[in-house]
């Protein structure tokens, strides 16, 4: 029963984000240094900068439980 409820929250959280995403399809425009940049839709900028801060948050506890031991 238990593995019934985690799913279905998997897929609701899965469907919000879906709908989210198709939401904030605007293209925004990353400016880099030298006049590069680059247009992507704004979903995608939100997930990866969400992740590249769930990836800072994971290196930086895992040195400060290293450096306690």
């Amino acid at each position: 029963m238990m593995k019934m409820i985690i799913w279905f929250l998997r897929i609701s959280v899965f469907a919000i984000l879906a709908i989210f995403a198709s939401q904030n399809s605007q293209p925004v425009v990353l400016q880099y240094y030298l006049d590069k940049s680059i247009e992507l839709p704004l979903s995608a900028v939100m997930l990866a900068f969400f992740a590249l801060g769930i990836f800072i948050t994971i290196i930086f506890t895992h040195c400060r439980f290293r450096s306690e031991k």
